[in-house]
């Protein structure tokens, strides 16, 4: 998962991945009210949460994608383990990712 600070960004991202076989999917969540602390003081802003579907053997060139396109400084990259799913659907993960 990331986040950046407008949709069009989100889109960007999340087709560059899709087209580059970095994820199956991603999905782009509306605005959320981010809550940080950034050089010193503490900052409010609207971001766009991306939440990428990807194999594990994928997270690395998707993290490396995400920290050459994105225009963070430092851009809030995260993963989620899946411990359980469909067959049929983690099938169709790795199959889009590879």
């Amino acid at each position: 998962m990331t986040t950046t600070d407008s949709e069009a960004k989100a889109v960007r991202l999340a087709r560059g991945a899709i087209e580059a076989r970095l994820a199956a999917c991603a999905q782009i969540s509306a605005p959320v009210t981010s809550v940080f602390r950034w050089e010193s003081a503490v900052e409010t802003n609207q971001e766009w949460q991306v939440l990428f579907k990807t194999a594990d053997a994928r997270f690395e060139a998707l993290e490396a994608y995400l920290l050459e396109t994105h225009d963070y400084e430092t851009p809030e990259i995260s993963a989620t383990p899946i411990t359980r799913g469909g067959a049929g659907y983690l099938s169709w993960v790795a199959e889009e990712t590879s």
